[in-house]
């Protein structure tokens, strides 16, 4: 596999090999936040790493699809990845929302549905939750469209907000016909059975994949873990990569640990090298 990392497990190892061997019938999906950009204070502030574009363009040619499967509105994380336009991607999928939306860098043009009716009334209960609770100082409210999220990573004490948060935060969502989605110092409340494994089990039946990577970080990408072990024991190879090991979970169930979003913009550029050599 030349430069290429071995995956640490047999069927992480025969899902790199699934690719290698038929990569135009290969998917490949990423997470953004975490994977391939830096998670930083603000999160209006992140952009997906200087080498992830190149390498993602550099790979997408020679295999079935690069899909990028984030929380983030679809159209949020285009801009901020810096996806349109470029040459390579000019197939590019953009799952967000948890695959509530879609952009086709075909088109150019996102597909949505109306927002839950739920949304609008958690958005104007927020700020009295927030303060009733003590933790309108030091967090920061997201508004995604289909969701909400309350970022605690400004506080003074960001792990103890989070933990008071979520349970007030909980009922709150519960009221409205939402859920909670708990990520690093991050509680998204969004509507019921959107999550990363349906988008992506869908997205690879829409195009037949054969053979799947997906490349996650947080607590929000273990549905899509989920979702490629689902696969493996359905006959479809799949290989499981981790961004960072700040969440035990996602870990410990990964093919390949990678050391942030440099090393998984390397391993994509590795890849479409070691496709680029067999030819």
């Amino acid at each position: 596999m030349g430069t290429l990392p071995e995956p640490s497990t047999q069927v992480g190892r025969e899902g790199l090999a699934a690719i290698l061997a038929a990569p135009q019938q290969a998917l490949v999906a990423l997470d953004f936040d975490g994977t391939l950009a830096d998670i930083v204070p603000d999160p209006e502030q992140a952009r997906a790493h200087p080498e992830a574009v190149p390498a993602l363009a550099a790979l997408a040619p020679q295999v079935a699809s690069v899909a990028i499967v984030t929380g983030r509105p679809a159209g949020v994380a285009v801009r901020y990845g810096g996806f349109a336009g470029v040459p390579g991607l000019e197939h590019l999928v953009v799952l967000g929302h948890y695959g509530a939306e879609r952009w086709d860098a075909v088109t150019g043009t996102v597909h949505a549905p109306a927002p839950h009716p739920g949304i609008a009334a958690v958005r104007g209960e927020l700020p009295g939750v927030l303060d009733a609770h003590g933790a309108w100082r030091g967090t920061w409210v997201e508004e995604k469209g289909q969701a909400v999220a309350v970022h605690t990573r400004r506080a003074s004490d960001p792990q103890a907000a989070f933990e008071a948060l979520r349970g007030p935060l909980a009922e709150l969502a519960s009221r409205h016909g939402l859920i909670v989605e708990p990520g690093r110092l991050v509680l998204e409340l969004r509507p019921p059975g959107v999550d990363k494994g349906a988008a992506l089990s869908e997205y690879v039946r829409e195009i037949g994949a054969r053979a799947v990577v997906y490349a996650g970080d947080d607590l929000g990408d273990l549905p899509a873990y989920t979702a490629v072990e689902k696969l493996r024991s359905d006959g479809v190879p799949g290989l499981l990569v981790c961004s960072g090991s700040a969440v035990p979970e996602l870990a410990e169930r990964a093919d390949l640990l990678m050391d942030g979003p440099a090393q998984v913009a390397l391993f994509v550029g590795e890849l479409a090298a070691a496709l680029r050599a067999r030819g």
